[in-house]
């Protein structure tokens, strides 16, 4: 939702879109302290409980977004939204993690599957209100009262994964000792990069495509929406993939059908329909980039709380830096510079790939190789 609403914001705010940035990068702090917490909290506290917690607490502040008069309140209630957006990316994550062990892949490609179904829904529907003659409010409105709704739903679960601590111990965490440490890092590298280049080019999409006027704000809007209907037509077909397709696989193909359609992009950059195209393959490319190099770093390490909070703030510290510098090299540089950042960012995500693969194989030269421990029962 908020790629296509930073205009109205900024008029909102009286600020410029460049200051606007400056929320993608609040935001993805927040969520960096989210990670943080999350990695300790989740290993004692009940995970369904701090989920839904975060998830109303998140809801609420959706709903004052559209409401908020000055700049700094703005920026700091997008900080506190952060936070509560990385207790629940670190928790959804983890507690799937914990549950199916080394089964999870199809499970974390499904709950990504419908993170990328929402963020399909939102564009669209504001592109919906938009067309009828609503305000962009009623879409904020709309989405915090369906998001309290999964937060109840959430708190009132009977039953909860139990907590890492209470699981065994990966043997092979314990004694490989700082073998586990370039793969964490590479993995934090890979999260980093890849977020960094999902949130610019979902987030300031609609901005590119006004701004070069390949689109009005309707259309822009739907566009916005296509990038992130294809995400999710790609994530649900990586659901049954991934039972099949180890992630090294799935990562290879993803990546550079993902540089592929970002180069013609970037040739292109003045057609309407190459744009039309090249988003929706873009789209569908990203899609199982996420899930998949989650899930290798997972095989690869012994995964408690703290490790998965870790790799994660590779996640929240990619969607900071980039996403909130897009918009100012865009309004000092050209609109056409996000899609070239977004290129560089897919590129040095591949490297981070080659240097995960790289350190796993030295591991297991290394290391000798431990049974991965049983799916969680709780």
């Amino acid at each position: 939702m908020l790629g296509p609403t930073l205009p109205a914001l900024a008029e909102l705010t009286g600020s410029t879109l460049g200051a606007m940035g400056m929320i993608f990068f609040l935001g993805a702090g927040g969520a960096t302290l989210g990670t943080l917490l999350g990695g300790w909290v989740f290993d004692w506290a009940p995970g369904r409980i701090v989920l839904g917690s975060a998830q109303i607490l998140s809801a609420a502040l959706l709903f004052l977004v559209p409401h908020v008069p000055g700049y700094a309140v703005l920026m700091g209630l997008f900080l506190v939204k952060g936070i509560a957006g990385g207790l629940l990316n670190t928790g959804a994550n983890t507690l799937l993690l914990w549950t199916h062990g080394g089964a999870a892949g199809p499970y974390v490609n499904a709950l990504h599957f419908f993170w990328g179904l929402g963020s399909f829904l939102s564009p669209f529907l504001l592109g919906l209100l938009l067309a009828a003659g609503g305000a962009y409010s009623d879409a904020y409105t709309l989405l915090a009262v369906f998001e309290f709704l999964m937060g109840a739903i959430v708190l009132l679960r009977l039953s909860t994964p139990a907590p890492g601590r209470r699981r065994p111990p990966v043997e092979g965490a314990t004694k490989a000792g700082w073998h586990l440490a370039p793969i964490v890092f590479s993995a934090m590298l890979f999260l980093f990069f890849y977020v960094s280049a999902e949130l610019s080019f979902g987030g300031w999409l609609y901005t590119y495509a006004l701004t070069l006027q390949l689109a009005d704000a309707v259309r822009a809007a739907y566009l916005t929406s296509l990038f992130w209907l294809a995400f999710t037509i790609g994530r649900l077909i990586s659901i049954p993939l991934a039972v099949r397709l180890p992630p090294v696989r799935m990562l290879t193909v993803a990546l550079l059908g993902c540089a592929a359609f970002l180069s013609v992009l970037v040739a292109f950059p003045a057609s309407s329909a190459v744009l039309w195209i090249a988003v929706a393959g873009v789209g569908f490319s990203m899609a199982p980039i996420w899930p998949s190099g989650y899930t290798l770093a997972a095989q690869s390490v012994g995964l408690t709380a703290r490790i998965s909070g870790v790799i994660l703030l590779g996640d929240s510290i990619g969607g900071m830096v980039l996403p909130g510098l897009t918009g100012l090299f865009m309004e000092r540089a050209g609109p056409a510079t996000m899609t070239r950042l977004v290129l560089a960012s897919v590129v040095a995500t591949f490297l981070a790939f080659l240097g995960i693969l790289l350190f796993r194989r030295r591991r297991a030269d290394s290391v000798p190789a431990y049974a991965s421990p049983e799916p969680s029962q709780g």
